[in-house]
């Protein structure tokens, strides 16, 4: 008899154990040992780390703007799209195309304004092109992009480029919406998040039938390609100055400029979702969208929107990226490491997803100077990953969604 009692309470202590929380302080425990570790190798190498340092944080404002384009679409759709890395590389791959050469066929880019200009104008409804005034605004349009798409002149090619780029990829954007995910609309999320799976084959797939599998060089920065030799002392009194065994820290002039694009981008589509009516009907559709179309909100053609500033972000990030280090195969892989920086931040925060990508970048950069090889791109990003989805699956920005049974 008492044996049969103490099985049950055993049984009993077991099945109350919070697994969680033990995870939860398991995970501290190993991190106040890798801190104790970590102390000991920066006083090694004190320069190796403060460089590390920074180049993780400019490293990580890329990762952040491409944060933020998955977050956008998450806020908008609810959809997390797989698909971001491949909108990624064709449409710096558009723009690349219209920055190095001249010899491109009036076909193509007639084209590619003009389905441009008939999408923009039909976002809600393909009816819509039979009024007239939208259909003089999508003529206007197509003509003034292929204008300025064609400027002859070569030192005219960054202009050519940007409006090139923009019409690619907000045509990106506006097909997917309208061709693969509103007629999934309805469906089960899941399916709509394979399709964004397929859509990156397809993009990846049709990259390399254009533009071929050898990385291209974007030399849009190559005048201002230097290193910053930035002297490194710490004052400890008044009365003495010791030099300290950092020295120098060497910063490319190049990384910064893309840095600082990076933040300025982030900060405007910040105030873009704060302040303009269409970044608020933005946020109400993703709230609800049975609702937002109650109250007279075009729904459709917010969702198309809000695609078509996914991919200019798609955009950002692909031609910053490629200007420090080539557009090629490889560059949708640079997404699938913003995926933690997404969960870590929230996926609903677009300010948790500038800070996960800085926290992304720098645990890359310090795990690739700790460990001298590509452990910190292969592996620390990952890591973070798992960590982050057993001790706050939510993010640390994220909200708790609450189900109602």
């Amino acid at each position: 008899m008492a044996t049969n009692v103490s099985t049950q309470k055993t049984r009993f202590s077991l099945q109350n154990l919070n697994w969680q929380q033990i995870w939860k302080w398991t995970l501290m425990g190993l991190a106040v040992i890798f801190l104790m570790w970590l102390g000991a190798r920066i006083d090694e190498n004190p320069r190796g780390f403060l460089q590390a340092t920074v180049s993780g944080v400019l490293v990580g404002g890329i990762y952040s703007l491409v944060a933020v384009g998955i977050v956008m679409i998450n806020k908008a759709s609810g959809i997390f799209n797989f698909a971001h890395g491949a909108m990624m590389l064709v449409s710096a791959f558009i723009f690349f195309s219209f920055y190095t050469t001249q010899n491109y066929s009036m076909v193509a880019v007639i084209l590619l304004a003009g389905v441009t200009s008939l999408l923009f104008v039909a976002m809600n409804n393909w009816r819509d092109i039979l009024i007239p005034r939208n259909a003089l605004i999508a003529l206007l349009m197509t003509g003034v992009l292929v204008v300025l798409m064609t400027l002859p002149r070569d030192d005219l090619r960054l202009i050519r480029a940007l409006v090139g780029g923009t019409t690619g990829a907000v045509l990106i954007g506006l097909m997917i919406e309208r061709f693969s995910i509103r007629p999934l609309m309805g469906q089960p999320i899941f399916t709509m998040i394979l399709m964004t799976l397929a859509l990156d084959s397809l993009f990846k797939g049709v990259s390399q039938m254009l533009w071929g599998s050898i990385d291209q060089k974007l030399t849009i920065f190559s005048g201002l390609q230097a290193t910053l030799n930035i002297p490194a002392t710490i004052r400890i009194d008044t009365s003495a100055i010791i030099e300290s065994r950092i020295s120098t820290i060497n910063i490319q002039t190049d990384t910064v400029l893309a840095f600082i694009l990076s933040v300025a981008a982030y900060v405007a589509f910040a105030l873009f979702f704060q302040y303009t009516n269409i970044g608020l009907a933005m946020r109400a559709t993703s709230e609800n969208q049975r609702l937002a179309q109650s109250v007279g909100l075009r729904v459709r053609a917010i969702l198309a929107a809000a695609w078509a500033i996914a991919a200019l972000l798609a955009l950002t990030a692909g031609v910053l990226y490629g200007a420090g280090n080539g557009i090629g195969k490889n560059m949708p892989d640079l997404a699938i490491r913003a995926f933690p920086a997404v969960l870590l931040g929230g996926l609903e925060s677009i300010g948790g997803a500038m800070i996960g990508g800085i926290v992304i970048g720098l645990a890359q950069t310090w795990a690739d100077s700790l460990f001298g090889s590509d452990a910190g791109t292969q592996l620390a990003p990952y890591v973070i990953l798992m960590i982050v989805l057993i001790v706050r699956p939510d993010g640390l920005f994220g909200q708790k969604r609450i189900e109602r049974i």
